[in-house]
């Protein structure tokens, strides 16, 4: 992690276009980009592919801390596996917040959020990019 590598969040409603226009602009500056709900999406999918109980605290967080994935050519990866359609089910999208509002998950996505952060910079999408995975003081 560089953690003088610059970082833009952008935040704001769902559907709002933040996502598109977080990609446009990363790729305009050459920047990382970072689509933090897309990991709580593939912490889902792992969750419900491996059998773990929505309401198993501990083995929601192991999974999320031991899933393997990538962002690679605008396409989402686990395990190697191409899912990004996967990602976007509307099963996984109704569980996604179950998954999200688990302490041990939000604590182990929150460590990778922050390792996303690297040179040249990184343009960020999501809730508390800002205030709480990158903030910075005045």
């Amino acid at each position: 992690m560089d953690n003088e590598a610059p970082v833009i969040a952008i935040d704001g409603p769902s559907a709002s276009g933040k996502g598109t226009v977080a990609e446009r602009v990363a790729a305009a500056l050459g920047f990382h980009y970072l689509d933090s709900g897309a990991l709580y999406r593939l912490a889902t999918l792992r969750a419900l592919r491996g059998g773990v109980p929505l309401d198993d605290p501990g083995a929601l967080a192991k999974a999320a801390r031991e899933m393997e994935i990538s962002f690679r050519d605008g396409k989402l990866w686990l395990q190697d596996e191409d899912v990004t359609e996967a990602a976007r089910t509307e099963e996984v999208s109704n569980a996604t917040s179950r998954v999200a509002a688990s302490p041990g998950v939000r604590e182990a996505l929150l460590e990778r959020q922050r390792r996303c952060r690297a040179r040249p910079g990184l343009v960020a999408d999501g809730r508390d990019m800002g205030s709480v995975v990158f903030r910075t003081r005045f």
